[in-house]
C-alpha cells in the first residue's frame, strides 16, 4: 500500500487501522476511540482524538502527522510520500515538508476529508 494510502486509511478507517489493536496498550488513561470508516471524516476532530496528539505538532509537520498515525516518518518515506504526491524534487528540507503536509491535507481532503482551510494552504 502507498504512504499516502496508510495515512488516508489512518484518518478514514480500514486497514491501516485494522491491526490497531494489537498495538501493546501505552500507559493511556482513556481507551482507544474506534474509527469506522466512513466516507466523510473531521479530520481535525480525528486526529485530536488519537492519543499522544497533543504531544505532537501534527497541524503543520507531517513527520508529526506520519508519527501520529505510527507511519515511519524516516527520509525515504517522506521523499517516497512526495514522488507519490507529484514532487520528483524532494529534498527534505523545511519548505518541502510545509509542501508536502498541505499536499496531503489537500489530498485528504479531495478523498472526501473535512479539513480546515489554515491545514490546507
Amino acid at each position: 500500500m502507498s504512504i499516502f494510502g496508510k495515512i488516508k486509511n489512518a484518518i478514514f478507517g480500514g486497514e491501516a487501522k485494522a491491526a490497531e489493536p494489537e498495538v501493546k496498550a501505552a500507559p493511556v488513561a482513556a481507551a482507544p476511540t474506534e474509527r469506522a470508516a466512513i466516507s466523510e471524516v473531521d479530520v481535525a476532530s480525528r486526529l485530536d482524538s488519537i492519543p499522544g496528539s497533543d504531544k505532537l505538532n501534527w497541524r503543520t509537520s507531517i513527520v508529526d502527522l506520519m508519527k501520529l498515525v505510527q507511519i515511519d516518518a524516516s527520509y525515504g518515506n517522506r521523499k517516497e510520500l512526495a514522488q507519490e504526491l507529484g514532487n520528483s524534487d524532494y529534498s527534505g528540507s523545511a519548505e518541502d515538508n510545509i509542501l508536502l503536509h498541505k499536499q496531503v491535507m489537500n489530498k485528504i481532503a479531495a478523498a472526501g476529508g473535512i479539513v480546515p482551510a489554515e491545514l490546507k494552504d
